[in-house]
């Protein structure tokens, strides 16, 4: 069969076409580490979110060598976390669900870009390498308050980045002939251990204390502070461990009946 010089062109035209389309989706999907969007993810009931626990408090997670799980609760009109933290040269998984209505999370200028439908957790992987500051967007109308929804993506150097955070409890007044209990919770979100040093200062006392926290767990350190010592009056105490500060004030005294003042009034009538 003779084929015509101008169908051949034609022909090799349209085929060069779908090798060049099956070549760029390949590329989209494996050379730029594009992860389609399944049900892999799970399902979730969205009045349960708040007793999941991951999304109860969600955030970031280290599961391995420079591998993140970061869990986010999408609802109208924001991102819970709506700051998001991780090191350079990390992969991260990011899980997504919704308690309200379907949204969208969008990390303006990657391939991170998955519907979020209420009763149904995203799963999207992606890796980053170099610092940079990302955008996070909804791109699905979610109601008038949709062009505010927003949050950030922080990628910073890996010697700027832990999982420490910093819960103090302390009493508000105590009986100057008492001890004030004041207790530091260091919690370590990384694998490897945390060596650092809690420092608690009150009136002019300082006092430090070295503690170990192993990966993923955390430790408590208590300091009794003697309040004849530090006297009648009120004393502003800052707990300090690495960067982060916790602060509020003791009130040390009596009342005319030698009783701790706990500030509790009860009206005579």
């Amino acid at each position: 069969m003779n084929i015509h010089t101008y169908e051949k062109f034609w022909l090799i035209g349209a085929m060069v076409l779908i090798v060049a389309f099956i070549a760029t989706v390949t590329y989209g999907a494996a050379g730029l580490g594009i992860a389609m969007v399944d049900d892999e993810g799970g399902t979730i009931a969205p009045d349960e979110i708040g007793d999941h626990d991951k999304f109860g408090d969600p955030g970031v997670h280290q599961v391995g060598e420079n591998e993140y799980d970061v869990y986010v609760h999408a609802y109208t009109f924001g991102y819970s976390p709506d700051t998001i933290e991780i090191p350079e040269n990390s992969e991260v998984t990011f899980y997504v669900t919704s308690s309200d209505v379907t949204h969208s999370f969008t990390v303006v200028g990657t391939n991170v870009n998955t519907m979020v439908i209420p009763g149904e957790i995203a799963e999207i992987t992606a890796q980053f390498d170099e610092p940079e500051e990302y955008g996070i967007l909804c791109n699905e109308y979610c109601g008038f308050g949709h062009h505010d929804m927003e949050a950030e993506l922080h990628v910073v150097p890996e010697t700027e980045f832990d999982l420490t955070e910093l819960a103090v409890d302390a009493p508000d007044e105590v009986d100057t002939d008492d001890q004030a209990q004041v207790t530091a919770s260091v919690t370590n979100g990384m694998l490897e251990d945390l060596d650092t040093t809690v420092t608690l200062e009150i009136g002019n006392e300082t006092v430090e204390e070295d503690v170990t926290v192993a990966g993923d767990s955390s430790e408590d350190v208590t300091f009794a502070v003697d309040a004849s010592t530090l006297g009648d009056g009120d004393h502003d105490w800052t707990v300090t461990v690495d960067d982060y500060t916790e602060s509020d004030q003791l009130t040390v005294g009596t009342d005319d009946d030698g009783d701790s003042d706990d500030g509790d009034t009860t009206e005579e009538e």
